[in-house]
């Protein structure tokens, strides 16, 4: 197989199983690419986007977040899911003001990834925001956050030492790292 169309698995069929507030749940039936049928289970997403808010002292703001499903706390860069009819920009500044309470307006988007192509279709858009002013948290009711303000070089030692092991706080902190030293060299 040297031509990559010939990994193209096409829909026969598709049926929603679960339909959450935020999450909605595929089974489909696919036709592979060498013949035959398979299904695949998948979830649905509305996308999201991730902040790093970095201070002129080289500081990063970082919060700190329980989540539920692993049942332990963790190092987060500020995010959140695009709401319906929300631009990217939109809700990369409403996150960083409700989770981190950092207001901007030079911020810069520094790309995109796809956290979970296995068994899901999200996509988070990565910032990087500066000239920061800090202001109140304004977090939603069923969120609780504590910031946490540090070096950015200790949080990238962080990340490589496994303290920060959250995959998107990862890759926005590698992504964000990458970008100010460009930023630096220029």
């Amino acid at each position: 197989m040297t031509d990559a169309k010939v990994l193209v698995e096409k829909t026969l069929s598709s049926k929603e199983v679960f339909r959450g507030k935020l999450l909605h749940v595929f089974y489909d039936e696919a036709e592979l690419p060498q013949g035959g049928m398979g299904t695949r289970e998948w979830i649905k997403h509305p996308g999201a986007c991730a902040v790093v808010p970095v201070f002129e002292n080289g500081d990063i703001m970082l919060i700190k977040q329980f989540r539920y499903s692993m049942a332990q706390i963790f190092y987060e860069v500020p995010a959140g899911k695009i709401d319906p009819g929300e631009s990217q920009d939109t809700t990369a500044l409403r996150e960083l003001e409700e989770e981190a309470g950092l207001q901007t307006e030079d911020f810069e988007y520094i790309g995109h990834f796809f956290p979970a192509v296995g068994y899901a279709d999200e996509v988070i858009h990565v910032y990087a925001a500066w000239n920061l002013n800090i202001v109140e948290q304004k977090t939603d009711a069923d969120e609780f956050v504590l910031r946490t303000r540090m070096p950015f070089e200790e949080a990238i030692q962080m990340v490589h030492s496994g303290e920060i092991n959250d995959g998107k706080t990862v890759v926005c902190l590698l992504r964000a790292w990458h970008w100010l030293q460009q930023k630096k060299a220029k």
